[in-house]
């Protein structure tokens, strides 16, 4: 299987969403990572023909996405960031009523719905309204609605924004589960979503795509620009205001500072082990500046 973004652009206007990407993937979890505004939403709908593109193409193995039409809708599942649902309906029934609206047989569609129902962990919520359940439950049966027509490219939006950790890393296994012999693209700005379960990161930032690599090709290309720093107040503050700073703990003999940057920030910095929130910051962080660099 191949999914292939040639030279993809999205204008609104004067202002350019998504900027001459190029991306090929197949089997996998893939993480999209990029702070809110890269034109990670913007992508996804383009991938799921919600958007038609300014320009360049997608094509599911060599076939063009919007020419598909139905046949790629087919192995397509999908979800946004907000999805839409009646409120009253109970879990069970929601399924069943989106599972028409994909025009699944209703014999198939009943066994479909109990299956996945049990593997989101919403057996004892089956018959609970919609509108009861917790944020996490809702983004479970999100997942189940995404998944019912079985499909072989399965795109989530933000798919743990809101949720607690104990969710988030419930979520993360689900998706784990989901992702033999599929494709699975993930969007994000919570690294930790990505860092355990994406076999490949996409960083994406102004609409471009600007690296790309597993966890350890990203953390490895960044082995020498992570700095701890043992510093007196009045000098973290200065240093906060010149660096990238991906933590700062106070202790009784001063401030410890994590420090992203190319080169030494004081003559006592020692390096450390890179980690994929450190690639995130050096991508996408900023410097204090004047008015935030107390501590």
């Amino acid at each position: 299987m191949e999914l292939k973004i040639t030279d993809l652009t999205k204008e609104f206007g004067d202002f350019t969403a998504v900027n001459h990407l190029d991306i090929t993937m197949g089997n996998g979890v893939y993480g999209l990572l990029g702070v809110n505004g890269a034109g990670k939403t913007t992508l996804m709908r383009m991938l799921c023909t919600l958007l038609r593109p300014t320009g360049g193409e997608i094509t599911y193995n060599g076939k063009e996405i919007f020419k598909m039409d139905g046949e790629y809708r087919k192995i397509l599942g999908y979800l946004p960031q907000d999805f839409g649902f009646y409120p009253e309906f109970t879990v069970h029934d929601y399924l069943i009523y989106i599972a028409a609206i994909k025009g699944i047989r209703p014999a198939v569609a009943k066994k479909r719905v109990k299956d996945l129902i049990d593997r989101v962990g919403l057996s004892k919520a089956a018959n609970k309204k919609m509108k009861k359940l917790s944020g996490g439950m809702k983004r479970r049966a999100g997942i189940a609605q995404a998944m019912l027509n079985n499909p072989k490219v399965l795109v989530l939006d933000e798919p743990t924004a809101g949720l607690d950790p104990n969710e988030r890393v419930r979520f993360r296994n689900l998706i784990s589960e989901l992702a033999e012999e599929r494709l699975v693209l993930l969007s994000t700005h919570i690294v930790s979503d990505v860092e355990y379960i994406a076999n490949d990161i996409l960083l994406m930032k102004d609409g471009m795509l600007i690296h790309r690599g597993t966890v350890w090709e990203l953390t490895d290309s960044m082995s020498e620009n992570v700095w701890k720093c043992h510093v007196q107040k009045k000098e973290a503050s200065q240093l906060m205001k010149e660096y990238k700073v991906s933590n700062v703990k106070s202790g009784a003999n001063g401030i410890e500072l994590r420090i992203i940057s190319e080169n030494k920030p004081i003559q006592d910095a020692v390096l450390e082990e890179t980690n994929l929130e450190d690639v995130f910051l050096y991508y996408f962080g900023e410097k204090a500046g004047e008015q935030n660099a107390e501590v």
